[in-house]
């Protein structure tokens, strides 16, 4: 075009070029010919706002609407219907209600796609209510509309409303689609309700329509959460039967109820429809075989998926390092940590829990509290509530009572109830009462924001049949204002 000398501005030529390279990720032909072109049409700002939104550059994307809003061009229905979903690509509740003001101004807002738009905009935004408006006061709705609507309460936790929208959508003849069903059958998985999501799940077969890999994932997901295990187990043979090939999310979730449970022979049959599905190279699908096989009780098969991987990242560490600890081979799990770090993997907040853990349950105080003392100065890691915990344990074990108490005295998070359960314990067990009172009377007195070192206290003065400290104890959680949720039993 240029050595043919073509009128680039004859056809809109310069804006289907800038079309072109931008659709094929060009950005730098792409932005270098809408810098030379004169007369920018509203194809061309179209052009850069969504590739630019597609190919994950959304703040990009938002400088060119801007750069639009500067310009004397004119934007239509799909600028707007492409921004409000880079809004949502940013989380950026602020920046979509502009872009609905200028909607407004401008008289899109009776388009059907740009209140769409909005309505999803405002639902995965977490704006409920705006979203309702908008869908209320539509002259005209589609199954978009009342999908996303739908979504939008299913997404807030409020699966009742998308139920009414539900029916009410079906009593106007508009007829659900896969992804409406899907909606409903994850909102109540995941809300725990799996016996209204599975009759949810059977209608919409019923209709003649194919739960995707996503619905199938939140019924399993849902099961699982409810701790139906067998069930969850059983729906992977339906999801296989129907023709439907479980992903890394499915196996991931079904390996943690095999742990759970117990149950190696379902783990393995899981661990060779990973090979079948060739998983096994997704660190996070061996990290959840490593952690399945170690809740098992079967560590050489966890260190033969361990071994097996060809690239681990901490997660997979994490794992193998947790099961030598829980199965009592610390120097294992020590040694396996200082491997981690010579090949250049940096530890988290797990690692090191788990390596303390393993401290705790093997008797090596000195190098516990070596890594303890040494978290942030060698790993930048800050103790966690679970550090702590584990820490006091380590002492305790071992009878080192005074440390224990130094310990928990200078902590500069509240005490739970790990923490307080294991210095009470270690007090029992080496007959140490006044250290128990002592700390008792420190609890007491601590500016606490929640309650669990209360409760603590409460129970253990409550396993010793001191009932005058346990109303006590009781009085102070009322003047602090502490509530805490009372128990419940399926049974």
């Amino acid at each position: 075009m240029l050595t043919s000398h073509t009128d680039m501005n004859a056809f809109s030529l310069n804006s289907k070029l800038i079309g072109a390279y931008a659709s094929c990720g060009d950005f730098d032909s792409a932005e270098l010919v809408f810098q030379r072109t004169t007369n920018l049409n509203i194809f061309a700002f179209n052009w850069m706002i969504s590739a630019l939104a597609f190919h994950g550059y959304p703040e990009k994307s938002i400088g060119y609407f801007s750069l639009l809003q500067q310009s004397r061009t004119i934007p239509n229905k799909y600028t707007f219907a492409v921004v409000l979903k880079v809004c949502v690509g940013l989380m950026d509740l602020n920046k979509g209600k502009e872009v609905h003001s200028m909607i407004y101004r401008m008289g899109f807002e009776s388009e059907l796609s740009v209140s769409n738009a909005l309505i999803d905009m405002y639902g995965k935004c977490g704006n409920t209510e705006y979203a309702r408006l908008v869908f209320n006061v539509m002259a005209e709705r589609d199954i978009v509309s009342w999908t996303s609507m739908i979504y939008s309460y299913a997404n807030m936790g409020k699966i009742e409303e998308s139920f009414i929208l539900f029916e009410k959508m079906r009593l106007e003849g508009v007829i659900p689609n896969d992804f409406t069903w899907n909606v409903m059958i994850t909102g109540y998985a995941r809300r725990g309700d799996c016996d209204t999501a599975f009759m949810f799940f059977y209608k919409m077969s019923k209709e003649g329509l194919t739960p995707d890999l996503v619905t199938w994932n939140a019924m399993i997901s849902g099961y699982i959460q409810s701790r139906r295990s067998t069930e969850a187990l059983s729906l992977l043979q339906d999801m296989l039967n129907a023709g439907v090939k479980p992903n890394e999310v499915t196996l991931t979730g079904l390996l943690s109820v095999c742990g759970l449970i117990d149950s190696a022979c379902s783990g393995k049959e899981i661990h060779g429809l990973i090979y079948r599905l060739e998983l096994i190279a997704n660190v996070f699908v061996a990290s959840a075989l490593i952690d399945m096989y170690s809740r098992c009780g079967s560590v050489e098969d966890a260190w033969n998926v361990f071994s097996f991987v060809p690239f681990k990242n901490v997660a997979s560490w994490n794992a193998m390092i947790g099961c030598y600890g829980r199965h009592g081979r610390v120097e294992h799990a020590i040694k396996l940590f200082e491997k981690m770090q010579y090949e250049g993997v940096l530890p988290n907040e797990v690692t090191l829990t788990s390596l303390l853990s393993a401290c705790s349950h093997g008797g090596l105080v000195e190098k516990g509290l070596k890594i303890f003392w040494s978290m942030e100065s060698s790993y930048g890691i800050r103790a966690t509530k679970e550090h702590y915990a584990c820490v006091i344990d380590l002492l305790c074990r071992v009878g080192r009572l005074e440390d224990a108490y130094d310990v928990i005295k200078d902590m500069p998070i509240e005490v739970t109830d790990s923490i307080i359960g294991a210095f009470f314990n270690g007090c029992k067990v080496y007959a140490r009462r006044d250290l128990s009172e002592k700390v008792a009377k420190d609890i007491l007195q601590m500016d606490l924001k929640k309650p669990e070192g209360l409760v603590a206290l409460s129970n253990i003065y409550a396993a010793e049949g001191e009932w005058e400290n346990v109303e006590n104890v009781r009085n102070v959680m009322k003047d602090k204002g502490f509530n805490k949720m009372p128990g419940f039993s399926w049974l």
